[in-house]
């Protein structure tokens, strides 16, 4: 009942290696813990002297969220430890309830790691950090137990895993056994040296549970979960939480790195990059002002004057962080890594506070990657997982960026973690982020749309007039509600750049040049392009108004493509990046085998789209953009001869070629009335472009079937958004409905025999290639999914027997069986590596109609000389 001069009032806990009860400083009149040696423990010398031995070691570690340790000492044979009582509740009792909430997870993380940080400086390693040995206070995390884990019971041999750390009252509940292993590294359990890595791991698996609310490790049985601990990794935390931030799961997984030399080499720098993704260190506890003695009264004034001058420090801090200093004037090349290429749509993008330069380009080993260059460095590194990466952007904070790839608007935080995908897209053209945490981006031909940062259903923020076939390029203004847009239109009167919001279905046009998008630049600028030539004209961002003259800032600025995208950038203190000279789209019609041997090209490189074989496979129809008009027109090879000729002559754009079944006839899609309608020309050349078919669906042809008795074209209603269509070629023309579905049904070829059609869809929420019965006008009866990882673009060999599609990097087959009522594939098997031309277009390939040849259209890459040109402090050096 009594140690010294303290009186055991109640128990707290028992364990294998302790016993803790609450007591009674009779001095100092002050609640206190005490934990004891079991009578098994203390008869053991080497047990007693190491816990004298941690016992000193623990006394020297003072933080305030460690359990403190006031005393040492011996009674009647008993050795026990006096130490701070807390009041709260475990970790662990914490966490039976259920996961933490972000901000909670960091704040308590951010104190565990620097409560670690100082135990290791001090040559003291836990080595049984886990939930139970956390306290929750009101002062914030406590730390109990420290050096103790390194006390064991007599082991029978070397190397066995039979005695326990200290364990809580828990101890006997069933399962409780594996309680302690669940934390512990794969070196600890193997009997090797731990050190400082040891309680990193520990970490890892105690930061993992409080954002997820599961154990990082589980099993039923002790060899069962040191398996898992050895060989496994637990499921990520993106899959289990998708709202936490990636950046966290980083943390979590270089903590659980099965070798240390792959974890976290220091709790400081752990903390450290805590307390970066927190945004700050958390709040100290707020401490009751004590009375000011009369004496001291007469200091008040002067102390506020004081605190007054250093808050004004504090703002003029804050506002320099919000406002980055102005650069000096300089001019450079970013240099490309080695060996990588670029194609028309690689651009580079500075981040706000104008410290990075994020660019996409091909990697030596084939892949299109984004790559981040801090400009105080002279390297570049790539971002893990980016792979077909196209037109990123940042996020306003500067640590993160939205991408496009694989028919994803994606995420990726550069604190670290795999990227996250937002929602789904067919073809993204730019995307700006406000500091609301609201993307406006285009996900496909059409209005802009608007989704959360966070991942979520994308809905439309802007509404296409007369004429406008797309709205692309949006750039938030300051106020982060306006943002700039531009509208791509066959009339002149509704093209060019706009001014929209998230508040209001209003919008301004700008009075600026038609031929590219703009972007707002600090301090009161728009940039935009006009004749190869980037300009710049003062803008009064709050009145959306133009002021003065246009004045040029670089002689040559690349425009994206078709798109008219102004490829440059700007950040808050007056960094420039641009790409100069002419991002041309430069693509190569190529054959290949079915192993991937390349056989031969057809025609020279230029911005071609959607091939189309004629049936006898003797002529290729393709769209191909004039250089110099910027507009697109049908153009028709002959690949006995290797000649060309044109087919279309109208200014509008003309797309989408299909050769009638006889290989008489050419449908395509034409933007000449505004919307895309269908038309039909002789295979020759000869006659006048046909009207075929007219509507407000903004139709895209896809295939024509082999009997010559349908087109299939693809077209947007109102209620269910994209779908497949099937026009009658003969009667009223009329179209009916072939495939119905929530999301975009696209893409459809009908299989040779008539009975099938194949198709692309996203509603499973990644696009994936679908077959269903061909029944124009009728329900479907069943509905078979062919892909298994993601796919697109399917295509059919010429006796319905093998089915092809498209992956990030591969050309897939599928053996099919046509015949019978039911549909039956087989498994995906890839043919060869695929280095397509871009996302932006379907119909990269055609397959012959034995299946034995594939044209390939492929991106040829520029190489060389850089054309990514960074400009610091800008507005200094301009000629007006």
């Amino acid at each position: 009942m009594r140690l010294g001069p303290y009186e055991i009032v109640a128990p707290i806990g028992a364990g294998g290696m302790g016993e803790v009860y609450r007591a009674l400083d009779t001095r100092l009149s002050r609640t206190v813990a005490i934990k004891v040696l079991p009578p098994h423990a203390a008869g053991n010398p080497e047990v007693r002297q190491r816990f004298e031995r941690e016992a000193r070691a623990v006394s020297s570690l003072n933080h305030p969220h460690i359990c403190a340790l006031y005393d040492v000492g011996t009674q009647d044979g008993v050795d026990y430890l006096v130490m701070e009582h807390l009041e709260g509740e475990t970790l662990g009792s914490r966490l039976s309830r259920g996961p933490l909430a972000v901000p909670e997870v960091l704040r308590y993380a951010v104190e565990m790691a620097d409560a670690l940080a100082l135990a290791h400086r001090q040559g003291v390693y836990h080595r049984d950090l886990k939930p139970g040995n956390v306290m929750l206070t009101k002062a914030g995390a406590k730390l109990l137990d420290f050096g103790l884990a390194k006390l064991r019971a007599p082991a029978p041999g070397a190397g066995t895993l039979s005695s326990l750390p200290t364990q809580g009252m828990d101890l006997t509940q069933k399962g409780s056994i594996l309680g302690t292993f669940q934390y512990m590294p794969p070196e600890q359990l193997e009997g090797k040296d731990t050190d400082a890595r040891s309680d990193i791991f520990s970490f890892g698996a105690v930061l993992y549970e409080m954002v997820t609310g599961r154990k990082a490790f589980d099993g039923r049985s002790q060899a069962s979960l040191i398996t898992q601990i050895m060989s496994t990794d637990p499921p990520a935390v993106s899959t289990l939480v998708p709202a936490a931030p990636p950046a966290v799961e980083h943390i979590v997984r270089k903590c659980l790195a099965k070798d240390p030399d792959e974890r976290w080499q220091t709790a400081a720098d752990l903390a450290g990059e805590l307390k970066w993704i927190g945004g700050s260190t958390p709040a100290a506890p707020a401490v009751e002002p004590a009375a000011v003695p009369e004496r001291r009264r007469n200091w008040l004034p002067w102390a506020v004057a004081a605190l007054a001058a250093a808050a004004a420090l504090a703002i003029g801090f804050v506002h320099w962080r919000e406002t980055p200093p102005k650069l000096p004037s300089a001019r450079f090349t970013i240099a490309l890594p080695e060996k990588a290429g670029l194609q028309w749509y690689d651009y580079a993008t500075v981040s706000p506070d104008g410290e990075r330069v994020a660019f996409t380009a091909w990697s030596a080993d084939g892949r299109g990657l984004l790559w981040v260059r801090p400009l105080g460095s002279l390297a570049a590194q790539p971002l893990p997982g980016t792979d077909a990466a196209y037109f990123p952007f940042w996020s306003p904070d500067s640590r993160s960026l939205a991408f496009f790839a694989a028919g994803k608007l994606k995420r990726i935080d550069l604190a670290g973690g795999p990227p996250q995908s937002i929602c789904d897209i067919t073809t993204g053209a730019g995307g700006t982020w406000n500091r609301d945490g609201v993307i406006v981006f285009r996900p496909a031909q059409g209005p802009l749309h608007r989704v959360a940062a966070a991942g979520g259903e994308s809905r439309p923020v802007s509404t296409l007039e007369s004429g406008q076939t797309t709205h692309v390029w949006p750039s938030f203004l300051p106020d982060g509600r306006r943002f700039l847009y531009y509208a791509a239109s066959s009339r002149a009167e509704t093209r060019g750049v706009y001014v929209g919001s998230l508040d209001s279905k209003e919008v301004r046009k700008l009075p600026v040049a038609r031929e590219t998008a703009a972007i707002y630049a600090e301090p009161g600028y728009l940039l935009f392009g006009r004749g190869g030539a980037l300009m710049a004209q003062t803008f009064d961002a709050r009145k959306a108004a133009l002021t003065g003259d246009s004045f040029p800032v670089a002689e040559q600025v690349a425009v994206l493509g078709s798109n008219a995208g102004v490829a440059c950038s700007a950040s808050a203190n007056g960094v420039l990046v641009l790409r100069s000279g002419v991002a041309s789209i430069n693509i190569q019609m190529a054959w290949f085998d079915r192993e991937g041997k390349r056989l031969g090209v057809v025609g020279e490189p230029a911005d071609y789209s959607n091939p189309a074989l004629s049936p006898d496979g003797k002529r290729l129809a393709v769209g191909r953009r004039d250089p110099t008009t910027r507009t697109r027109d049908i153009w028709v090879f002959d690949l006995v001869r290797g000649a060309s000729s044109r087919l279309t002559f109208d200014p509008a754009e003309d797309m989408n070629p299909l050769f009638s079944p006889d290989g008489t006839r050419i449908a395509f899609a034409s933007e000449r009335k505004g919307l895309r309608n269908l038309y039909l020309k002789n295979a020759s050349g000869a006659g006048q472009d046909e009207p075929l078919f007219e509507s407000d669906l903004g139709t895209s042809a896809e295939d024509w079937t082999a009997d010559g008795k349908f087109l299939v074209f693809n077209g947007t209603t109102p209620k269910t958004g994209v779908d497949l269509w099937a026009l009658p070629l003969t009667g009223d023309r009329k179209p009916v409905l072939a495939v119905e579905g929530p999301g975009r049904q696209e893409q459809g070829r009908v299989s040779p025999n008539g009975r099938w059609i194949a198709y692309r869809s996203n509603e499973s929420g990644r696009d994936e290639i679908f077959v269903q019965p061909f029944r124009p006008g009728s329900a479907a009866t069943g509905k078979w999914q062919v892909s298994t990882a993601g796919g697109w673009e399917p295509a059919w060999r010429g006796d319905s027997k093998e089915l092809y599609y498209l992956t990030d990097t591969k050309l897939m087959a599928v053996d099919v069986k046509p015949e019978g009522a039911s549909f039956e594939a087989g498994i995906p098997k890839p043919l060869f590596d695929v280095r397509l031309a871009s996302t932006q277009f379907r119909n990269r390939y055609v397959v012959s109609a034995d299946g034995r040849r594939f044209l390939v259209s492929s991106g040829v890459e520029e190489t060389g000389t850089s054309p990514f040109q960074v400009v610091t402090n800008w507005t200094a050096g301009v000629k007006r």
